[in-house]
């Protein structure tokens, strides 16, 4: 006889096959690329002239991609690539691409394996040098006779953590080719990468850049709309949700990414309450679990001083909002003490700061205290709740947070 689990599951999932909600989930995801990008044409247009003397045999010039994040900046370099292989098989030009997103691949030598997979080349995990790698990966293209462009998403990522090798070698690649070519896109929401870069690397990226500038509510409503006609049934979208959905995005810089998991998730929400629309109270709802699981998966990912720093500015902050670096590195080190662990220095304490900013979890904003110097006064950017939450997962936080000397 089957347990009553079995009925609760068989219901569950009866329910997930004939969704009253959604006709194709799918087309709110980021990764989805439509056949039509309202608001990006001016940025496609660039692109697309760029790279178009590619369908002459011709190497394009290399292209960095600026903009926050949501602003389009994946999906308009996909849908011009996309088109732009269609046509150069009409044609009969021999025009390859390859997709990276380096904070996943996040090695230099991974990054050539991924591009070394898109020319068919199969390279070990591990064993070789990526000085061998790379020259492996260069015969293979040069075999190919091709035009092959190399997109690097999040390049900053990597470029912090192991320097600018990678860019170096493919923007020298060029040399070591006669009969194919490389042309490299960099897409980043780091406007200063390009400075930090060695000058020899500068030189030789003779980079074009294109700037996405962040949308506005009444852009990211047009997207939203497009796509929750292919995305729901007929009349399941309650009035007002895509509005709520644009104006609590456009609220955290004009992020499409943001708008389109907010309505996504409120279906989800709808769907498992069995409601037959969407309505206000669950795009609401929606926004606080997005926001709960994004705080948990980027504190997860945080080394334990991290975390420490970051409870130590949860803690300094929660009753009057806003807490300087010093301050932040005292109390961290007090928690180290507490643990029995020692304490990174102070340079490495300001450089986690950093991370955490970039991460968006703080924000910390320098100010001039006269003869005393510059200071960052920092505040958290999210919700203490789910920071504490998240931190309160990790035994040693959790003990250095109850534990008092």
């Amino acid at each position: 006889m089957p347990s009553r689990a079995t009925d609760i599951l068989e219901m569950i999932f009866d329910r997930a096959t004939s969704s009253t909600i959604f006709i194709n989930r799918e087309v709110l995801r980021p990764d989805y690329i439509p056949d039509e990008l309202p608001h990006r044409e001016e940025q496609i247009a660039k692109l697309g002239s760029i790279l178009a003397p590619a369908l002459q045999g011709a190497r394009p010039s290399n292209v960095f991609i600026y903009g926050l994040t949501g602003t389009g900046k994946t999906a308009v370099t996909k849908f011009v690539l996309k088109k732009l292989r269609e046509k150069a098989m009409q044609l009969g030009v021999n025009v390859n691409s390859c997709y990276v997103n380096v904070r996943q691949d996040d090695t230099t030598y991974r990054v050539i394996l991924r591009l070394s997979e898109c020319i068919g080349l199969r390279l070990p995990f591990t064993g070789l040098s990526t000085a061998e790698a790379y020259r492996r990966f260069i015969e293979a293209l040069e075999a190919r006779r091709t035009i092959f462009i190399a997109v690097l998403d999040e390049i900053d990522f990597l470029v912090r953590k192991q320097g600018d090798e990678l860019l170096y070698r493919l923007t020298r690649g060029n040399e070591e080719l006669a009969d194919s070519k490389i042309t490299v896109i960099g897409i980043t929401n780091d406007i200063r990468l390009v400075e930090s870069l060695d000058p020899r690397v500068r030189s030789s990226l003779g980079e074009v850049e294109i700037v996405f500038p962040p949308y506005n509510a009444e852009q990211l409503e047009d997207i939203l709309s497009q796509r929750a006609r292919l995305a729901f049934r007929p009349g399941v979208i309650g009035e007002g949700v895509v509005p709520l959905c644009a104006a609590l995005a456009a609220r955290e810089h004009g992020d499409a990414r943001r708008a389109l998991d907010l309505l996504r998730v409120a279906g989800e929400i709808a769907e498992r309450e069995g409601a037959k629309q969407v309505k206000i109270e669950h795009v609401y709802k929606a926004r606080m679990e997005i926001e709960r699981d994004r705080i948990s998966e980027v504190v997860q990912t945080l080394p334990l001083h991290g975390k420490l720093m970051l409870y130590a500015v949860l803690a300094l902050t929660r009753n009057r909002g806003s807490t300087t670096t010093g301050e932040v590195y005292s109390y961290y080190r007090t928690l180290c003490k507490r643990l029995g662990i020692e304490s990174v220095t102070q340079r490495r304490a300001s450089d986690i700061l950093s991370e955490l900013d970039m991460l968006g979890v703080i924000n910390a904003r320098i100010v001039s205290r006269g003869r005393y110097g510059k200071t960052r006064i920092i505040t958290l950017s999210v919700s203490p709740n789910a920071v504490e939450a998240a931190l309160l997962e990790d035994p040693q936080v959790r003990f250095a947070a109850v534990h008092r000397d």
